[in-house]
């Protein structure tokens, strides 16, 4: 006896409270919808800060912007990560400096020391790459502020220039602190850095002391918790398999020109203005995780990806017991889904999640 699939059986269950919120304009004042108990839902909301009223606070300026561009070069709008584009892992946080106080310019010259702190970082997040992104130049009005970025003198080691490992866009630069973070000055659960800058300008020429931004380390990272997408992705199909008479189950259907009510995908949009979440969800804007409704056709070919189960099933139904139920239709094949998001602490976070769109449907 078939039974539905629990991600369908969830959609199914939820299609109708759902749609009826869609319709909803606005919310009571203080109030939170409650969360549905989708897995990609149910994952965030162990990240959510808790209420509406939450202010993202320093994680804005360039630092969001340079994540935006990470994001939208890794995933679409929907945050299906693109193929040929991956991170190479399932995680990447932005880590944002505290200054020290004291007055950093002097002169031409501007010091300010930085600290990275990282005791925060979950167990299961395994450190794959770090690498601390800065501008290296920045145009002023007559001149222009020159940058680098030292790794401060401990009493275990001396201070070091640290060279740039990569010029991602639009200017910026990232230079490679994995060493640092995995022993020596990294092993405090902190990192300790000096921005310095100089001001270039022609003879005469003067600019108003302007206080370049401050780098921000990102750590590229495994997190090895259930339902992340692993750092090895399943490879894509782009064509139909030799000898298939078809991709998917929706896809054969439509070519035979079935009816709306055979087994196909259907959209499910929530949205996450709706759930009171986007002051913290960056991107996408909304989540699709679409789900599988229909009948099953009453001949379930291999070529289908149809189970020998379901078509000895679908056979006791037709030829020997009608009381047995004829196969259900099921998601077939899935897709992780990127999402970007503010933390707690005003950091960012980018984090891909595995199976958490249906792609095509199958009979079971």
């Amino acid at each position: 006896m078939a039974l539905l699939h629990p991600f369908t059986s969830l959609l199914l269950l939820l299609a109708v409270p759902l749609c009826r919120a869609a319709n909803q304009s606005t919310l009571p004042p203080g109030s939170l919808p409650a969360v549905p108990p989708l897995p990609l839902l149910q994952a965030l909301q162990v990240q959510a800060p808790g209420s509406r009223g939450w202010r993202t606070g320093p994680a804005s300026g360039q630092p969001l912007r340079y994540m935006l561009n990470l994001y939208r070069r890794a995933a679409d709008r929907e945050g299906r990560p693109r193929h040929g584009h991956s991170l190479g892992t399932n995680t990447v946080r932005l880590v944002r400096a505290s200054s020290h106080g004291g007055q950093p310019w002097a002169g031409r010259w501007y010091v300010q020391p930085l600290t990275y702190r990282l005791e925060s970082q979950p167990e299961a997040e395994h450190l794959l790459r770090a690498t601390v992104v800065y501008l290296p130049s920045l145009l002023l009005a007559h001149g222009r502020l020159l940058c680098a970025l030292e790794l401060a003198a401990t009493s275990e080691a001396p201070g070091a220039l640290l060279s740039p490992a990569a010029h991602p866009r639009h200017g910026w630069a990232e230079a490679d602190v994995t060493p640092y973070l995995v022993s020596g000055n990294g092993s405090t659960g902190s990192l300790a850095l000096r921005h310095v800058c100089v001001h270039a300008s022609r003879a005469g020429s003067r600019d108003s002391p302007v206080a370049p931004s401050h780098p921000f380390l990102l750590l590229y990272l495994n997190d090895t918790r259930a339902g992340l997408a692993p750092l090895a992705a399943e490879p894509r199909r782009h064509r139909r398999d030799t000898g298939m008479l078809a991709h998917d189950l929706p896809g054969y259907l439509r070519e035979q020109g079935s009816e709306k009510s055979d087994c196909s995908l259907r959209p499910f949009p929530v949205s996450f203005a709706q759930l009171g979440w986007d002051h913290w969800i960056i991107a996408p804007h909304r989540y699709n995780p679409r789900y599988c409704k229909g009948a099953c056709p009453r001949l379930l070919r291999y070529d289908y990806h149809a189970p020998n189960h379901a078509v000895v099933q679908s056979f006791v139904h037709q030829l020997v017991d009608a009381n047995v139920p004829r196969p259900s239709c099921v998601p077939y094949r899935y897709s992780p889904i990127s999402v970007l998001m503010i933390e707690r602490n005003g950091g960012i976070l980018y984090k891909e999640y595995e199976n958490m769109i249906a792609e095509s449907c199958t009979c079971r």
